[in-house]
Order: C-alpha cells, then structure tokens, then sequence
C-alpha cells in the first residue's frame, strides 16, 4: 500500500482543515474515531457511533474539539495500517529525528471492560530525538456542553453533565482552563502513551503504563488478523479487498450486529454546500449489501449477527409507509430526529451540520429487495433461515406484492417529489424472485402463485416503461428520459442478462454522459431536481457496479482499467469517502461502507471474469 507523505508546516503555517481523504480510521466496534496525516484526532464519539462527539474539530476547527499529538519541529508525515489490522501508524521525519505515534483502541469482549471504550496514543521515537506536543481539548456533546478538568491520582479527569473522560499519560501534562497541554522529547528507543478512557458508572480511571499498552497492541493485533484470516478471497487485488474487509468490521457495532453506513455526520459532498447528511446509523440497503461482500468472502458470523439484528431489534409494524424503515438506530431504535448544529460552521464552512436523518420517514421501496437478496444468500452460504425469519419474509413479500407500484424517493434519498423509479421496481421483483427460490429449495409455505404473478407484472413493467426508444437505454423512472447510475443493477441482480442488445445499448448511454475516467455519477441534478442546491461528485459505489456490469458484459479489458483507476482514487490507506471530486478529492461522508462492499464484489467478479 502506497503510504501517504506530506510536509508538516509549523503550528502558525498548518491548515485548519485537513481535507478529508488525510485521515485513517480506528475503532473498537463500537465506536470510531478519525486520525488526521498531522497526527490529530478530530473526529470522535465516545460510547458507540451515534453519540455525540467529543472531538469534532473536522467541523469545525475552533469549537469542535480535538486531540493533537505531533512533533514541535516541522517534519514529513507517512501514514499507514500495522499490516493486517486496524492500528494507524502516523510518522514523522524530522532533521533531527523520526518518530511514529501508533494509534488504536483494544478490542475487549462483552465485559465491563468494554464501556471503558479506551483510546490508546503509543508514541515512539525510533531514531535519533524528537521533542513533541500534545493538546487533548475535548468539546462535549458537539461543542454544546461545557466541562470542568481536575486532577486525580495522577490522571486528568474531564467532567461534564453527561459524560467523564480521564486522560491518562505516562508524561506530564498540565491543565490549561478547558484543556490538557504537555511537552516532551523522546530519544531513540524511548516511549511515551496516552491513554482516554470513559470513567463514571463504576469505571474508575486505571493506569496504561508503557509495558501495558506494549501488551495490548500485541492482544490487538492478533484479534484483527485472527479475524482476517477466515478471508477466502486469493485473488489479484487483495490487499485493496482485505482493507476493504477490515474497515466493514470496523463499522459494525458489535452488541446488535448492526453495520453503520459511515461513521461521520456533515462532511460535505460539495465544498460549501448542503449536502451534509449524518450517516451513522444501520441502512438497511447499505447492510444487506454488506452482508453480500462479506458472505462472499466467507465470513459468516456477520451474516448471523445482521439477521440477528433484524430479527431481536427491529420492531417490524404495517404502517402506510411499510412494515420496514430505510435506517435505524446502531440499537433497532425507529426514532432519528434530524437537527441542524448552527454553532459549528461545518468543513471547510459547508452548512449546515446536521445530526439525525430525516429521511428516515421516507418511503424507499428498493429496501425490500436488498433485504430479502441478504437473505437468500444467507441461506444459501450460511446457515438455513429459521421459521420466524420465513414468516417475516413472506410478511415482506405480502406487502411487496400490493404496494410495488407506489411511487417513492429511490434510493439516492432525493429530497424533491416522488417518482416511479426504476430502480425500486428492480429491487421490488428481486424481493419477490429472491423470495420464492428460498421457498422452491427449501420447500417453504408461500402463495407461490400470487407471487409469482407479481414477479412477472413488475417485469413486463419495467420493460415497457422503463425503457426509452428515444434514449436506447433503461431511465431513472416512468416518464422522463433522464438516465441514472442505479440502473447498473439490473444486470448485478440477474433481472436481465450482462449480454442483452437493450442492456448493452443502456451501458454504452451510461458510458458517454455519466462516466468520466472510470468515475461514475449517479445522474444528473439538472435533468433529474433532486430538491437540494448545488452540484456534488462521482459516486464511488457505482464506479464499481459499473465495473461489475463491464465484466459481466465481456468487456474485461475496459472492465479491468476502469477499476485499476477506481483505486488510485482511493485515499493513502486504501479508504474511499462517498463520492470523488472534480480534482480527484474525495468528499461526502467517511469512510463509506457502501463503497467498500461494491470494490469487494465488483473485485470477486473481474476475477473470475480474467480467470
């Protein structure tokens, strides 16, 4: 993997944003936390995904918060992942020196032990000297609350209404008003560690001694390659799949199963603009998909802990909108309220900085058709679906079979007026296709008659008015010409053959207005008003389904470049945000799930296809 390298300027000359591809993930499956390439933690929710933030200086970089830890000199930075895991390694090269701070939280069971949610910062000089800063300023609850500091047998303690910290460091660190400053050099062979720990509840602060926090790197280590090594996958690109598969586990929110979408609010898919949408909640299309890369690969525990997810935490009741909601809480909770925080100025000044969802309320009838196509696949390559998962299935398909034909907002989540969109009626005949295979294998109850009935009438529908002669290709919905990304499902779902002359002719219009080198946009806001101003880049998981559907045609060679220039987009350590840029920045939320399970697939497929 190709490491990241940049000068580090001075404190007076350093960027307040750092933009968003320089960072890399840590976590512990509960929570997560963003390490910019300077060495600052500036995204971090204590708990779990959806809490508020502690540091958040990405949104904003004077009332956000954040946790600094570099040398006082300027130096050169390379960053990478402790082969194999998720360990952040950031370095620094100095005149006199180079240093590294290795990065990480534990991975602890189900114990106690677990809600402590430690944050450990081990820094080495391995060579020469270096003198080093450290600032932890925490801003609580998104920079809303404010908090007292104090010192307790040798720890820093942060106190506010909701919530204790206490910062443990094996250098002196001295209070500064709302925050903790220290100074240090380090020598060759030297060690210093800070350690951040949740305290209250019965957690009282202990220590993380230099030989401790050795140990716990090693116990840490060993739990993410343990984990990697179930992996089936031996094919031309693993290291890109391997990552890929690591930062999946890193979304999952290990007590419910539940896999966030991202685990950022607010960073913008346009620089300045209002696309900010907060992504730290269980999509139910996002986490089927996941199941999909992840089956693939061959981990199979995933797969039992998402259908665990929907069947103990999701309360499924037939409403006017559907017996499921497009996301929940990483808990199965149905109530996400979206707010905006008008006291943080956003990346870069994009506003606003929102934190819930409100298209939580939307109705998304595509969802079905993800979920079930889990399903099947779960049964098929994992374990067989119990008797209650088939009554919920056939509950699903049930309300499927009345209510296809709704209008809905698809699955880009527009924010403009309801529409018949193709896509949803692809997904509504794979909820319904899905189905009845699971019922003819297994030979399962089902009104296979009526079912089947329904199957066909979506299909002859989407034939007849989801095609355009005008246009040679398949469109976004009924009634317009505009074409869309999303389509490049169809093929993927076995609804139409890769090779079929109207799926052939769809992919060549798709290649010449929505593709540019390789990148993929989901369609066009101008043609197609989605309610939002403002423009926003390619869309990273359909720059993989449009590899997929390339190989899946025949044409590998193209199929085969389009994704070796996929990868160069991705950031220094392999981590795709939600969409790419006109220069090539990455932009939207980070990193994304959703575009991790499409290199998964979109890589399993291509090499198959070049054998």
């Amino acid at each position: 993997m190709t490491t990241c390298e940049s000068l580090r300027p001075s404190k007076a000359d350093e960027p307040r944003y750092l933009p968003i591809a320089e960072h890399g993930l840590i976590g512990d499956m509960r929570t997560a936390a963003l390490v910019g390439t300077n060495g600052t933690i500036d995204w971090y929710c204590p708990l779990r995904f959806d809490a508020p933030s502690v540091f958040a200086a990405i949104l904003d970089a004077d009332r956000g918060g954040a946790f600094e830890l570099a040398p006082d000199v300027p130096a050169r930075t390379k960053q990478f992942y402790f082969p194999d895991t998720n360990i952040l390694i950031t370095r620094f090269f100095a005149d006199n020196g180079v240093g590294e701070v290795q990065d990480f939280m534990p991975i602890v069971d189900d114990s106690r032990e677990a809600d402590r949610h430690r944050l450990i910062r081990r820094v080495l000089c391995v060579r020469g000297s270096l003198p080093f800063t450290v600032r932890v300023a925490p801003r609580f609850d998104y920079g809303r609350q404010t908090h007292a500091v104090r010192t307790e047998h040798g720890h820093t303690v942060f106190d506010s209404p909701d919530l204790s910290l206490a910062l443990t460091s094996s250098v002196p660190v001295e209070i500064d008003g709302p925050d903790a400053r220290g100074a240090f050099t380090l020598h060759e062979g030297q060690a210093a560690v800070f350690a951040l720990d949740r305290i209250g509840g019965g957690l009282k602060p202990r220590a993380c001694a230099v030989l401790e926090a050795e140990e716990l790197f090693g116990s840490t280590v060993r739990f993410w390659r343990s984990w990697l090594s179930h992996s089936r996958y031996r094919g031309r690109w693993r290291e890109m799949v391997h990552r890929s598969a690591l930062t999946l586990k890193l979304l999952t929110y290990a007590p419910t199963g539940a896999l966030v979408a991202a685990p950022t609010t607010s960073l913008p898919e346009q620089i300045g603009g209002e696309r900010n949408w907060d992504y730290r909640y269980a999509w139910v299309r996002d986490a089927a998909f996941c199941i999909y890369a992840l089956l693939r690969l061959g981990f199979t525990d995933e797969a039992r802990a998402f259908a665990r997810f929907l069947s103990e935490n999701i309360c499924l009741q037939p409403g006017p909108d559907g017996p499921l909601q497009i996301m929940y809480g990483i808990d199965g909770r149905s109530d996400i309220p979206e707010t905006e925080l008008t006291h943080l100025q956003g990346h870069l000044g994009s506003s606003p900085v929102r934190i819930g969802n409100d298209a939580v309320a939307q109705l998304q009838l595509d969802i079905y058709g993800a979920l079930i196509d889990s399903l099947y696949l779960y049964d098929k390559w994992g374990e067989p679906l119990s008797s209650a998962h088939w009554d919920t299935v056939g509950m699903l398909v049930n309300w499927v079979c009345d209510n296809w034909d709704q209008p809905d907002e698809g699955i880009w989540e527009t924010r403009g007026k309801a529409q018949k969109f193709l896509y949803s009626r692809l997904m509504c005949w794979v909820a319904i296709e899905r189905a009845m295979r699971i019922a003819n294998h297994r030979g399962l109850p089902a009104d296979v008659l009526r079912w089947a009935e329904t199957r066909d009438a979506i299909y002859r529908r989407i034939m007849e008015r989801g095609w355009s002669e005008k246009r040679k290709a398949f469109v976004q919905h009924e009634g317009e010409d505009v074409l869309d990304a999303a389509v490049l499902m169809m093929p993927l779902a076995k609804f139409i053959s890769p090779t079929d002359p109207k799926w052939l002719s769809t992919l060549d219009a798709l290649g010449e207005e929505l593709v540019s080198d390789s990148l993929v946009y989901r369609y066009d806001p101008r043609r197609s008003p989605d309610g939002l101003r403002g423009e926003e880049g390619t869309f990273s998981i359909c720059s993989f389904w449009y590899v997929e559907a390339l190989s899946r045609a025949g044409r590998v060679d193209e199929a085969r470049l389009a994704f070796e220039k996929m990868l160069t987009y991705a950031n220094h350590l392999g981590l795709y945000a939600e969409e790419i840029g006109r220069t090539g920045e990455q932009t939207g939320n980070f990193p994304q799930a959703f575009t991790h399970l499409a290199l998964i697939s979109a890589a399993f497929n291509l090499d198959r296809a070049l054998g």
